[in-house]
């Protein structure tokens, strides 16, 4: 369906599509990330909190808590931003429903299943837990389920850093069906808050109704703090018990009743799927705290119970926690402040009972000549070295059995991890101690996962007892695409059995778009296609359409990509493939030539006949390739390879009639002129003279 965001492109990037999920602060979007070409998640918040700065610091630090948590079982957050009033954040697109869907429309899940659910979630956990990032929203809303069964954990968008300024802050954060006691009453929260929250969603899981319910949050709420929720197996009489008591000690009212780290959780629920003797640590429902007194109102709105709400100034409620276990089942004491007295009466009137039982009891037996053997208290010496360990225990008047090793993740190597009978218990003296010693941590080999798929690569890791986590893909030279390219550790590598393995999907051959070079000078095109990375290889041709010295074609082509270093065929014009061969002749009316121009192919010949007109001959004849002729009235030039040009000179044939009489007619022309000339000089010397004569007379 669409929404408010639907057809928006943010920063010229990221385009908005449908709608695909509404949360209390936020609403997603699936959208395309136009820049790597892929689907993408988008994020939007909420416009009644746009305007609010406290909620845009808590929308960025999810995009900072979230891109710091690497994890296969976590949702990778790409990028963050502000497009003008709107904060978004990018992820990744996570094919699948939501855990509360599958709920919603079948029921109780299969127990196996809930347990692997919750062994995901609990590495997903341990990966933000050991960044000292606590989630405080784990819901099934929040769990992705993915085609393959496997999850990923979601919405960080109130998670809370160790160190971050949102630590000090009055309200609560969180969906009241799954908040714990302690975040329900504003207390500081710790990983064991995660812990509950996800006890409360594998309790709905595998009895298919949750543990508390009521009309609004803050009922919803109260419960958490103070009412013990009825045992799973009394909903769904097919749980395991070992399954019910791991769901249970998640749920402890008080914190440190609940598994110490999410990795903790993570091995009990493996134990239970691999059939294994389930360790909950003596852990029984009892245990939980009650209220001693009535829980006061927590002040907030009528939040929807399904939804991240925020309950201001939540009331702050302290259970009171008993010192030791109690046996049997205790149903919850609901107090009032009205009958408080009363019920403390009814509490002491038990203790005297008791007192009184017991002292009866050990007056009959000692009055019977029955002695008491008081034993010997057994000491504990779980950490300590095997020879230590026996020393202490013989020292002490038992005896030690045959001890048992065992891969250990948190003892080290040579030192006892566990003692049966346990610590500080009475024993007789004598009694046999058994006693279990850490072989550290299992060592295996690292498989070799080149060229596996992701699915398959997760299979061998997982055979051999590794964790796995997919690393950013990347070129290669020689693994196909989608196929792992690299590791690590590396193949054979020897490490802790349960450590991460990161593989590198193959992207291929890295290839580089083909710059476009036809019509260019040949210098140029060779230029810019070694400066994109590019060998290049030159042929010539000739091209009637291209200018000498310009790329006719390229191979591969432009529309095209290669790989980095691929050599680029280029073919370059030598000119046309015709060649022009024209004549001249010096004066026009001397004669012709024919033809006066020829277009002619390479090797072709070409004949020329040469026609002098009436009174002239032909004087010399020669072309531009330096061959000379002489006075031939036909010419043929043979294997043309270029152009060629013929020169043809006439002159006037002497012994024409024509040119003779005018030759005798200019002779008698400058005879006469000589004539005249030789008069008039004769004439100017009488004159000359005659002056003489005139002025010798005066």
């Amino acid at each position: 369906m669409a929404g408010t965001m639907t057809g928006r492109l943010l920063n010229n990037r990221y385009q908005v599509g449908e709608r695909i999920g509404v949360g209390g602060m936020a609403e997603v979007y699936q959208g395309q990330d136009n820049v790597l070409g892929r689907t993408v998640a988008i994020k939007v918040m909420l416009p009644q909190y746009a305007e609010d700065p406290n909620f845009t610091a808590r929308f960025r630090q999810e995009a900072a808590s979230a891109a710091n948590l690497q994890s296969p079982y976590i949702v990778n957050i790409y990028d963050w931003g502000q497009d003008a009033d709107t904060s978004f954040i990018i992820m990744e697109y996570v094919r699948g429903s939501d855990l509360k869907t599958a709920i919603n429309q079948r029921g109780a899940v299969n127990q196996r299943k809930v347990a692997e659910i919750g062994s995901q979630v609990c590495q997903a956990l341990a990966v933000a837990h050991n960044l000292d990032i606590v989630h405080r929203d784990i819901k099934p809303q929040n769990i992705m389920v993915q085609p393959d069964g496997n999850v990923k954990v979601m919405d960080f968008g109130i998670a809370r850093a160790k160190n971050s300024v949102m630590e000090k802050t009055s309200a609560v954060l969180g969906t009241a069906h799954y908040i714990s006691p302690e975040q329900a009453q504003g207390k500081d929260l710790t990983a064991a808050s995660d812990i509950y929250s996800l006890g409360v969603v594998l309790y709905e899981a595998a009895t298919g109704q949750l543990p508390f319910d009521g009309p609004d949050a803050v009922s919803v709420a109260l419960k958490q703090v103070s009412e013990e929720p009825l045992p799973p197996r009394e909903v769904n009489p097919n749980i395991d018990p070992n399954l019910e008591a791991i769901i249970m000690k998640a749920m402890s009212k008080n914190p440190f009743d609940r598994f110490a780290t999410a990795r903790d959780m993570r091995h009990a629920l493996n134990d239970f799927l691999a059939g294994r003797a389930v360790n909950v640590s003596g852990f029984s429902g009892e245990q939980t705290a009650f209220m001693a007194e009535p829980a006061p109102e927590i002040v907030g709105s009528r939040y929807p119970t399904d939804q991240t709400a925020i309950m201001n100034n939540p009331a702050v409620i302290d259970p009171v926690l008993p010192s030791e276990p109690i046996s049997g089942r205790i149903a919850p004491v609901k107090a009032t402040t009205r009958h408080g007295k009363g019920r403390g009466v009814i509490i002491a009137l038990c203790l005297l009972v008791a007192i009184a039982v017991v002292a009866g009891l050990s007056y009959a037996l000692l009055g019977n000549g029955i002695q008491i053997s008081q034993g010997i208290e057994m000491p504990d010496v779980t950490g300590k070295t095997l020879n230590e360990a026996t020393t202490e225990l013989m020292d002490a008047g038992f005896t030690v059995a045959e001890p048992e090793y065992v891969f250990s993740d948190t003892i080290a190597k040579d030192l006892v991890t566990s003692q049966t009978p346990r610590a500080g218990t009475t024993q007789e003296q004598g009694t046999e101690v058994k006693l279990t010693v850490s072989q550290g941590v299992e060592q295996v080999v690292v498989p070799d996962l080149t060229d596996l798929n992701a699915n398959e690569a997760r299979a061998e890791l997982q055979r051999v007892g590794l964790e796995y986590e997919s690393g950013t893909a990347e070129y290669s030279e020689t693994v196909k695409e989608n196929r792992v390219a690299r590791q690590s550790p590396a193949a054979g590598e020897t490490v802790a059995k349960g450590s991460a393995v990161t593989y590198y999907l193959s992207l291929g051959v890295e290839t580089v778009s083909i710059p476009d070079v036809v019509g260019e000078d040949e210098e140029t095109a060779i230029a810019t296609l070694k400066e994109a990375g590019f060998k290049v290889k030159t042929t010539y041709e000739q091209s009637d359409y291209y200018y000498q010295g310009a790329v006719i074609k390229q191979s591969p082509t432009s529309n095209q990509k290669a790989k980095n270093g691929a050599t680029i065929n280029i073919v370059v014009s030598n000119g046309p493939s015709y060649f022009e061969v024209a004549a001249s002749v010096n004066d026009s009316n001397g004669g012709s030539v024919s033809p006066e121009y020829v277009s002619a192919s390479e090797g072709d010949s070409v004949s020329f006949s040469i026609t002098p007109n009436d009174g002239y001959v032909i004087a010399d004849v020669s072309d531009s390739n330096g061959n000379d002729y002489g006075k031939t009235d036909s010419v043929t030039i043979n294997n043309i390879e270029g152009d060629v040009y013929l020169s043809v000179t006439f002159e006037k044939d002497p012994d024409s009639p024509d040119n003779s009489k005018s030759a005798k007619s200019s002779d008698a022309d400058e005879s006469e002129e000589e004539t005249e000339e030789t008069t008039d000089t004769e004439e100017t010397t009488d004159t000359s003279g005659a002056s003489a004569d005139a002025e010798s007379t005066n």
